[in-house]
């Protein structure tokens, strides 16, 4: 195959497992120094095409590719890294019980006499951990981060490979407006020296501001490419799900001044300082935003509210009843619930059935006499399905579905349990734009319902457009409490960085 340019050339690429055709005869150029964004809902194609140009899926005979004007064909990821070509995967493959920087050079260690040098490791990690703004120590093991620092962590990784052509699944998915804007000065420094990128993501804002082509999968076609970003979203979305989403935020009346305070916190602070003097109050019928940069405490703050870390001081009532937390046992039975913001190592269990997953939570309910009947199991778990929309059979795997269908099990099974509070921390962290709607909906028709909700988000659009009323923290303390009429972008970032 003789490539046009010195970039990558895919022609014809396809891959089916039995009798589903997951990419149908996709073609795809990367030049040198370029950025193409890659678009489509979960399911689309989007990371198998992706695992064909890293190695680790190998295409159906007749696909071909090229390579810096060379065919190109990895059987395996270290030929595509040994090509210059590295993939980094939306979901995190980082080992928890390793630092940092050994992390970051896992397989590739800096030797010096026959051993590990591993102060150059650790300086060299050093480095690029300073230029994404994380200031941890390099020796600091990943076990201890939060999601986003360990996102940030494979973006570092990513960027001491010295590959040609860098594949990012989703990176900015956990981190904040400052962290992106850092990793998009690194992306720009790295395409001025010739480095190419293929750039999946949901965030189309973020595709607006940083790519240079964007090319559209649906159902493991090519339906759309254009060679500009400034797309209209409206335009990418139909692009996308092959429909129009008209309205992605759903209109949630606010609730009646006299409406009860669902939700009370006052004078909450961590033991190791994360955050301190934090109080708020939530009524019924409510959507109430934390936002702020990474770091700021949100995710800290909703963990200790849900029983999950403990409190030094402070109280948190519900119905104005308080609740003793000492674990999350004690905020669900007083029908205060969490969604957490990493929904697959700490919302479903993914080998085991769906049923299964939302049984675990509800086992006085499934199984009142202590005895677990299959057919009780599944016709619990069906009712939760039909009610939040899951594409997917009460046998099947959780992990067999989409991260929108995943969070939807993981709401279904604490819905269950009829919950006056539910907070959402993260709730469409690599979700497609399709899915993202229907998570939506479901918010407003929680607090339609009358339960206080509360959303956790690094998505500002995302926070701003569901929320009545929106907290802005920074370094672990409330910047303050802004209305709807209030909120703005630029008067929550002023807020979150003050």
């Amino acid at each position: 195959m003789t490539a046009q340019h010195d970039g990558l050339v895919l022609r014809g690429i396809g891959k089916t497992y039995g009798t589903v055709n997951v990419l149908r005869g996709v073609d795809l150029d990367v030049r040198p120094g370029e950025l193409v964004a890659l678009l489509g809902e979960n399911g689309a194609g989007k990371s198998t095409l992706s695992s064909v140009i890293a190695g680790l899926v190998q295409p159906d005979d007749g696909a071909r590719m090229a390579w810096r004007g060379r065919t190109y064909a990895p059987r395996s990821p270290a030929d595509a890294l040994a090509a210059g070509i590295g993939l980094i995967h939306q979901e995190m493959r980082l080992l928890p019980e390793l630092t940092i920087a050994e992390n970051i050079f896992i397989g590739r260690w800096p030797m010096r006499g026959g051993r590990v040098d591993r102060a150059a490791m650790a300086e060299r990690a050093g480095v690029q951990l300073q230029r994404l703004g994380l200031q941890v120590s390099p020796l600091r093991k990943v076990g201890t981060l939060s999601i986003a620092q360990q996102q940030q962590v494979e973006i570092a990784k990513a960027l001491t490979l010295e590959a040609r052509l860098l594949i990012l699944d989703e990176p900015t998915a956990a981190l904040g407006d400052e962290e992106t804007d850092r990793l998009f000065e690194q992306v720009h420094r790295l395409k001025a020296e010739g480095v190419s990128f293929i750039y999946v993501s949901h965030r189309l804002a973020e595709i607006a501001r940083i790519a240079d082509r964007i090319v559209v999968l649906r159902d493991g076609r090519q339906v759309a490419s254009h060679d500009h970003a400034q797309v209209p979203p409206a335009q990418l979305v139909r692009d996308m799900v092959g429909r129009s989403v008209d309205r992605l935020f759903p209109h949630i009346d606010a609730p009646a001044t006299d409406a009860p305070v669902a939700l009370r916190v006052q004078g909450l602070a961590a033991p190791d300082g994360r955050f301190r003097d934090i109080s708020f109050e939530v009524r019924s019928g409510e959507v109430f935003g934390l936002a702020g940069i990474v770091g700021a405490g949100r995710t800290e703050v909703v963990r200790a509210i849900a029983g999950v870390d403990p409190l030094a001081t402070g109280t948190v009532e519900v119905d104005g009843h308080a609740v003793r937390l000492r674990s999350p046992a004690d905020a669900i039975a007083a029908q205060l619930v969490l969604v957490p913001d990493d929904r697959k190592a700490l919302g479903v269990v993914l080998p085991h059935s769906i049923a299964d997953n939302i049984a675990y939570n509800n086992l006085d309910q499934v199984a009142p006499g202590g005895w677990l009947r299959p057919q009780r199991t599944l016709s619990f778990a069906q009712q939760l399905i039909q009610r939040l929309g899951v594409k997917g059979r009460p046998q099947q795997a959780a992990g067999a579905l989409s991260g929108g269908n995943q969070q939807k099990v993981v709401i279904a099974k604490w819905l269950a349990r009829s919950p006056r509070v539910i907070i959402f921390d993260e709730p469409t962290r690599g979700i497609d734009v399709g899915a993202r709607a229907a998570i939506y909906e479901v918010v407003a028709e929680m607090a339609r319902a009358g339960l206080a909700v509360v959303v956790v988000s690094s998505d500002l659009d995302e926070v701003l457009g569901l929320s009545h009323r929106v907290m802005v923290m920074a370094r672990g303390r409330n910047q303050g409490v802004l209305s709807r009429e209030q909120a703005s972008s630029a008067r929550v970032m002023e807020l979150a960085v003050a």
